[in-house]
């Protein structure tokens, strides 16, 4: 019986001993269950993406210290593991195959992606051989990550003779994306009636989300996913070329509002516990972005490491007050009010003596929210912890924020979510207990820095702003084909001048949780200055 064992894990980047370590526990109890082959996924040593620390020779000279180390474990048991591989003053994206000791094969990750936040032919050459694994009589084959993507590849690989093929992948999280790679993988077993082993990374890396549901394919109707979001493993047999102990759960559309509060939680909770942060700070607003944001982070965190912070002015209004008091006692999270009051008029009192009044001048409404800012960073050096910013992708893209005010802080949790779907996280986590007051998610939004402000009075409303936003930055829509759709032209004209007015803005904000298929940042890198106008 030939016992083949996944692991779906949470490797760190640059902690390459850690890596290492983490791999050798795993092994270790593999080799107890009589496991012949345990795979682990892409860039497993160095973690994924290492960007630079790969142009580093000491960085390098270590992964190579580690997989020499490995091998020495490949005792009675077989290993493929990524890390990268220096061959010819080369530099490839491997897969090593370790078994009776030593370094027995290697497969080298042939399509590199360059694209969005992937920026691999930066580091590596491409591969260019399909090599047949052979272990203890049983052939396969390996493709990493995005190879397995390239239908002309596949097919090549699996029209060998292989028993199975395994596939190691550090594939971050977008909407939608299990779906895909599942139907995909299925079409491939259809086409080719070879197995597939996926294994997939987990974790949060800086604006990055890896969801693991790693997938076993054995027939259209036979897939078992490992879970998402979370640290897992998997023990299956091969036995007369078919693979067992697969039971059947297929994935479902419903899953996809779970799927993103789930990968907000888990970027956050890693973000700030791998980078040693002793708690975060959230401005609460008694608003619906403060509110999700702090009900992410008591989730990620545990309540005794998150402190809501309400900083009214004359403009607050009491509703405001009372909802994130009640926010912050459903949460159970530390909660304070520090009024801005006299911050405010000490600020705008010596800056009177030099500011030229104008009419619909908005130097007062920022006074406030820089006022915040700077309260929050205050309390983030006296208690290090980190500030978590609230503002959303609708907000972001046109603009709707204060520079160094409400964009202060160390790491944007719903930086890629736009308003509506803000909401319809808000009632999926009450869904779950009920957290946030349903009064702030039942009131019209404002920002409430003057008499009677209401987001609407600046913007569209949001259902008609979040779908002009995606057609312009997710789909490269132009006016014309924002208005041939049916949209309001004077909409779409204002809207997509504020997106582009505001590139200056963002490039100014802490960066944030990745979900969408284009996010600001890495995937949209537009110049600051910028004559390129979208006329119609």
């Amino acid at each position: 019986m030939y016992k083949i064992k996944l692991i779906q894990e949470n490797p760190k980047v640059g902690d390459v001993e850690g890596n290492f370590k983490l791999a050798k526990s795993y092994i270790e109890k593999a080799k107890s269950e009589k496991v012949s082959l345990i795979i682990f996924s892409e860039m497993f040593l160095t973690g994924y993406p290492p960007e630079d620390l790969l142009l580093r020779e000491d960085f390098l000279n270590e992964t190579e210290k580690q997989v020499a180390l490995l091998a020495e474990l490949a005792i009675n048991i077989s290993i493929v593991i990524g890390s990268p591989l220096r061959e010819n003053n080369n530099l490839f994206n491997a897969a090593f195959f370790l078994s009776e000791g030593k370094i027995s094969n290697t497969y080298k990750k042939q399509i590199l992606p360059n694209y969005k936040e992937f920026d691999e032919k930066r580091y590596f050459k491409s591969g260019s051989s399909n090599e047949i694994f052979i272990d203890k009589g049983i052939r396969f084959g390996i493709s990493i990550c995005e190879d397995i993507w390239n239908g002309s590849l596949t097919k090549e690989i699996c029209q060998g003779e292989i028993d199975f093929l395994i596939n190691i992948s550090a594939s971050p999280y977008t909407v939608d994306k299990k779906m895909l790679r599942e139907e995909m993988l299925c079409d491939y077993f259809k086409k080719y009636k070879k197995p597939i082993i996926y294994t997939n990374q987990v974790g949060g890396q800086d604006d990055l989300v890896f969801d693991g549901s790693s997938l076993i394919v054995n027939s259209k109707d036979s897939v078992h996913r490992l879970d998402s979001f979370k640290v897992d493993s998997f023990n299956l047999e091969l036995e007369d070329n078919n693979l067992s102990n697969i039971s059947s759960n297929p994935i479902s559309s419903s899953e996809s509002i779970k799927d993103i509060y789930d990968a907000l939680v888990l970027g956050t909770k890693d973000y700030v516990s791998k980078n040693n942060f002793k708690g975060i700070l959230i401005g609460s607003s008694g608003g619906i972005d403060s509110a999700l944001t702090a009900a992410i982070a008591t989730d990620a965190l545990g309540s005794e490491k998150v402190h809501t912070v309400m900083m009214p002015f004359k403009y607050t209004a009491d509703i405001s007050i009372e909802d994130a008091k009640e926010l912050s006692e459903n949460l159970g999270v530390t909660h304070e009010v520090v009024p801005i009051s006299e911050m405010f008029n000490a600020f705008k009192n010596s800056l009177d003596k030099i500011i030229v009044k104008k009419e619909s001048d908005k130097t007062e409404e920022n006074l406030q929210s820089r006022c915040r800012g700077v309260t929050l960073m205050a309390l983030s050096n006296n208690l290090g912890y980190l500030v978590l910013t609230t503002g959303n992708k609708s907000e972001s893209a046109v603009g709707y924020s204060t520079l160094y005010g409400d964009t202060a802080g160390g790491f944007s949790v719903i930086r890629d979510v736009y308003k509506n779907t803000v909401y319809e996280l808000a009632r999926y986590r009450n869904s779950l207990g009920i957290v946030i007051p349903q009064r702030i998610i039942d009131r019209e939004p404002s920002a409430e820095l003057s008499e009677d402000q209401k987001d609407s009075d600046s913007l569209p409303p949001y259902d008609v702003l979040d779908p002009i936003i995606k057609l312009y930055v997710e789909k490269d829509k132009t006016k014309k084909d924002i208005i041939a759709l049916g949209f309001n032209s004077e909409d779409v004209n204002r809207v997509i001048d504020l997106i582009d007015f505001n590139e200056y803005k963002r490039r100014q904000v802490p960066l944030g949780i990745k979900i969408s298929s284009r996010n600001f940042g890495k995937d949209r890198r537009y110049p600051i200055t910028n004559f390129w106008k979208n006329h119609i």
